[in-house]
């Protein structure tokens, strides 16, 4: 497959060119290389050495990412930034992130993989972001414990979850945002879920969230946002002629 192809289709099946604006990222090819052509695509949740040297040594043409290197603002190539673009370039590895549109896809989002991981249905868009609803709510088919809905949605990562406990005792109602949304959750409040999901905690929500009456769950930014690369990777196996590989690469955070 040519680049420009895979350029193509990236961008028809998560909608690149219809994202309203409100994000900094650069969604796209954010580094091309000398052959222009694609059969092997690892995927990472970041772009950093160790995910650039993991795509190198398994021969990849392309490293697909949710965080890139290119955030809406001029970066000097210097220091970790020159270094992740010399491996880059010295290992003819081409580039391409997608970051709030694979958050959102009502298929092969985060989000959507969120939900699917604790049961949710009757899904509707919820997360208001800069006039754009990234995130998804919906109802469990049966009650859960907070407890419960924490090893459906967390797994191996559970040791690294933290829980505020203020809601009900027993879970029906949740709405979920992948990544660093924890503001979100006055929105959690306002629509009296039982439950918010999200990836990074943040003090500052700790009080309303208490007074509000809602649990939530920061279940780890990478966590949350690991599915959404996995399933592109598999939709992409199973529907193209392209190898592909998902690397795992945990922060604990």
């Amino acid at each position: 497959m040519h680049l420009g192809e895979f350029d193509i289709l990236i961008r028809r099946l998560l909608a690149l060119d219809e994202f309203p604006g409100a994000d900094v990222a650069l969604n796209g090819l954010q580094v091309t290389h000398r052959r222009e052509t694609v059969d092997k695509v690892a995927f990472a949740v970041d772009a950093c050495l160790e995910s650039i040297r993991r795509a190198a040594d398994w021969a990849a043409d392309l490293l697909f990412v949710h965080h890139g290197l290119f955030w809406g603002r001029p970066l000097a190539v210097t220091g970790n930034h020159y270094r992740r673009l010399r491996a880059l370039i010295e290992a003819d590895l081409a580039l391409y992130a997608v970051h709030l549109p694979l958050d959102m896809h009502p298929q092969l989002g985060n989000n959507a993989g969120l939900a699917r991981r604790i049961g949710l249905r009757q899904l509707e868009p919820f997360g208001e972001y800069k006039g754009t609803k990234i995130g998804l709510k919906g109802t469990l088919q049966e009650a859960m414990s907070l407890e419960q809905v924490v090893r459906a949605c967390c797994g191996a990562h559970e040791q690294t979850v933290r829980v505020l406990p203020f809601g009900p005792e027993t879970v029906r109602t949740v709405g979920v945002v992948s990544g660093g949304a924890a503001d979100e959750a006055y929105q959690a409040i306002e629509e009296k879920l039982d439950l918010f999901i999200t990836g990074d905690a943040d003090h500052t929500i700790y009080h309303h969230c208490l007074e509000g009456a809602v649990n939530v769950i920061f279940a780890g930014h990478y966590a949350t946002e690991t599915a959404g690369v996995t399933r592109l990777a598999e939709h992409l196996q199973r529907e193209t002629d392209l190898q592909t590989r998902f690397f795992d690469i945990p922060t604990g955070l």
